[in-house]
């Protein structure tokens, strides 16, 4: 394989040929789902096993992320609302209409991750509402990660029955555009020996 061929292989287009894409959906998943409201997970297992200061620095982080999180849907939510919209509709328009599949790539990666932001949204507002800490800040933020690790199962089997699909669609017209020429050339040949039969 020449260099560039593997520099086309690297930068391929058709991103669900592509190893890259797998390897990235992957690890955004596995970071998504280790990393709750901002903080480790192995923080909130730590503070589990031993409480103490771990669970005083459990709430600390949990307390400036969520308030964090909070002031940027309050300030600026509307704004990256609408933006969002704007961009998956671009994203729709390309990858669905116009049948671009680095757009179809980009949506099956982000529009799950924007499900979890507003899953993040949800939780935050109810750890602050109702002032949640030891044990049930603890349960809340477990509960929280076993639903962004369904949400991703359902996403990484819907991007792989999609991405199957495609791949599926690219390389097979070619075989069933063969197996048509083949019957339209065998066809002639049926209606010769029909003709014989007849006379």
């Amino acid at each position: 394989m020449s260099w560039y061929e593997l520099l086309n292989e690297m930068i391929d287009m058709r991103s669900f040929s592509n190893l890259w894409f797998w390897i990235a959906l992957a690890v955004m998943w596995s970071t998504t789902s280790h990393w709750v409201l901002g903080v480790p997970f192995d923080m909130v297992m730590r503070a589990a096993r031993h409480e103490g200061q771990a669970q005083d620095d459990l709430e600390a982080v949990v307390r400036a992320n969520i308030n964090r999180l909070l002031y940027i849907s309050g300030v600026s939510g509307l704004w990256l609302l609408g933006l969002g919209f704007f961009f998956f509709t671009v994203l729709i328009m390309l990858g669905f209409v116009y049948d671009v599949q680095l757009a179809q790539a980009v949506f099956c990666l982000l529009f799950p991750l924007s499900m979890v932001g507003l899953m993040s949204l949800n939780t935050a507002r109810r750890i602050r509402d109702e002032g949640l800490a030891g044990p049930a800040l603890r349960k809340r933020l477990t509960r929280h990660r076993i639903w962004v690790q369904v949400l991703g199962m359902v996403a990484i089997f819907m991007t792989t029955i999609w991405g199957i699909y495609q791949n599926l669609t690219v390389n097979v017209p070619n075989n069933f555009r063969h197996l048509g020429q083949l019957s339209h050339v065998e066809q002639p040949i049926g209606d010769d020996r029909g003709r014989t039969r007849g006379l």
